[in-house]
């Protein structure tokens, strides 16, 4: 295999692995989101489904991505997680890869127990763990998720996604920055992406059935059964997820 640093345009070759632990909390959306991000970027783009249960990731028709049998019996495929590192070994571009709940602690312990994320670094391959932390009920089992992620990795390539689509992400009238685990494992922090709560009965239907017909943000704003104000709403959505991801210098 050839260590390959860039790609033909300059940029570094990434893998970006959404994990969290709690189900229907966003990670789907996530990748989705960074999938569509990095198509507006020179480098070619390579999408991965490894969610056993609801290949999700994989129904977004434009994204094109491949759905990797990567658990089996509750323990990961050896053959399957082997194709996966050779892809990004030998390719080039952008990787994004989702993962399902059930997926989250046989195939981190098995990135940890492999060193995969010193192989990868060996190859020059930039790796990046997103980590969704919801608001609501779901808030304090995605920060032990996130908890688990930041505690185990050996490197600073953590990147918080704060979904408040559930409700405000905030403890005993404290911010998320001002959470002991933000705090505790600030070394181990690329950064946060905020998508940001807004009025349900609007900008929630609007992102809800984009979501539902698993259409990106595009596809949706060309879409005629979206009303022209509709197609405002989600272009400011993907516009302030857009600057974000252009804040923390990922591409």
């Amino acid at each position: 295999m050839s260590q390959q640093e860039t790609t033909s345009n300059g940029a570094q070759t990434s893998v970006h692995i959404i994990l969290q632990g709690k189900g229907g909390v966003g990670k789907s959306f996530v990748s989705a989101i960074l999938a569509q991000y990095f198509r507006t970027k020179p480098a070619p783009v390579h999408c991965l489904d490894t969610d056993p249960v609801n290949a999700t990731f994989a129904q977004y028709r434009i994204l094109e991505a491949e759905h990797l049998k990567i658990l089996r019996r509750g323990a990961i495929n050896d053959k399957q997680f082997d194709r996966f590192v050779d892809m990004v070994c030998e390719g080039q571009g952008v990787f994004i890869v989702d993962t399902g709940a059930t997926t989250f602690v046989p195939l981190w312990n098995f990135i940890l127990d492999n060193e995969i994320l010193a192989f990868f670094k060996s190859y020059k391959r930039r790796v990046f763990v997103h980590s969704v932390v919801a608001g609501g009920q779901a808030m304090s089992d995605t920060l032990n998720g996130l908890e688990r992620l930041a505690q185990t990795t050996s490197e600073k390539n953590v990147i918080v996604w704060l979904n408040e689509y559930f409700g405000e992400i905030s403890k005993d009238g404290k911010t998320f920055e001002e959470f002991k685990v933000a705090e505790e494992y600030a070394c181990k922090l690329v950064g946060t992406v905020v998508i940001r709560e807004r009025n349900p009965l609007t900008f929630g239907d609007d992102v809800r059935m984009m979501l539902e017909r698993r259409l990106t943000f595009d596809e949706a704003i060309r879409d005629a059964d979206f009303s022209l104000v509709a197609k405002q709403r989600l272009a400011i959505i993907r516009r302030e997820i857009y600057e974000q991801l252009d804040q923390l210098a990922i591409a």
